[in-house]
């Protein structure tokens, strides 16, 4: 427990520092454990409220349970939910059997950007983990990004600040200072807007044992229904069951701690290859 409450109290003080330095901060549901896992913690981090604004990127190939559990506890949490939708994937064809990548390029990635520039955030809490893939791992806790949403990590230094012998490039990476809770969150004009990561340092068991101490609510889609389940879910097309008999929270984790397989095991692979995903996330994937 001791472990759980200081994973949460990190978290707290990072969804904090995001509401007081930035103006308009939106955080993104996914409606998977993660991201409902950050809404719980946004809740106890404000007295029970969710001070942003709430994006969820409709894809338009969603689970019905993750539908209509958005549904359910949007209204039942008072959340401020926007949900945006790139209608032009359905004008131009572009589903998944024509391509993963470029339907989710299409289907999220352009989307968010949509949303991005139409509500004018300057920042996006995500729930994403450093552990559920190579290429997140790579993260940071406040990460900026480029007009294009591209992971910006450096840019060209003003003239008065090269020294003799001196990089004329500075790195926008370097400036966090984590273990004294240090974080640099002003990269400068040329920045479209900062992904905030206050999960960074969870793990996949760590996020469903505080689940089972917190009583929080997930999709059925996580339970065991005839011997498979979802361990991680999307767009119902790149989701894939695997092999499971766990049948609530308690056997959940049980589960994990015998089961070292990736946690993406169930996702699409031909988006899910670290080169792919690198290029969405050049192009602004979350």
């Amino acid at each position: 427990m001791n472990n759980l409450k200081n994973l949460e109290s990190k978290s707290i003080f990072i969804l904090r520092e995001a509401k007081s330095r930035f103006k308009n901060p939106a955080i993104l549901w996914s409606i998977g454990k993660d991201s409902t896992t950050l809404l719980w913690l946004c809740r106890k981090a404000f007295y029970g409220k969710v001070p942003f604004k709430v994006l969820h990127i409709d894809t338009g190939y969603k689970f019905k349970e993750i539908y209509d559990f958005r549904d359910k506890y949007a209204k039942e949490w008072g959340l401020d939910l926007a949900i945006s939708k790139n209608k032009d994937a359905d004008k131009f064809g572009i589903t998944p059997e024509k391509g993963r990548f470029a339907c989710c390029n299409a289907r999220k990635t352009e989307a968010l950007k949509k949303a991005v520039k139409e509500y004018g955030f300057d920042s996006l809490l995500v729930g994403i983990r450093r552990d559920e893939h190579g290429i997140r791992g790579k993260e940071r806790y406040f990460s900026p990004r480029a007009r294009d949403g591209e992971w910006k990590i450096s840019k060209q230094k003003e003239l008065s600040n090269i020294h003799e012998n001196d990089s004329d490039i500075m790195s926008l990476q370097d400036a966090e200072l984590s273990g004294w809770n240090i974080f640099a969150t002003d990269f400068g004009y040329d920045i479209d807007h900062v992904r905030v990561h206050p999960l960074l340092h969870w793990t996949e068991q760590d996020i469903w044992e505080y689940i089972k101490l917190e009583n929080l609510p997930f999709t059925s889609l996580y339970i065991s229904d005839n011997g498979k389940r979802y361990r991680s879910i999307g767009c119902e097309p790149c989701c894939i069951q695997v092999a499971s008999d766990a049948k609530n929270v308690t056997e959940i984790v049980d589960e994990l701690n015998l089961n070292k397989a990736g946690e993406r095991e169930g996702r699409a692979q031909d988006k899910e290859n670290d080169h792919n995903m690198q290029m969405l996330r050049s192009l602004g994937y979350m």
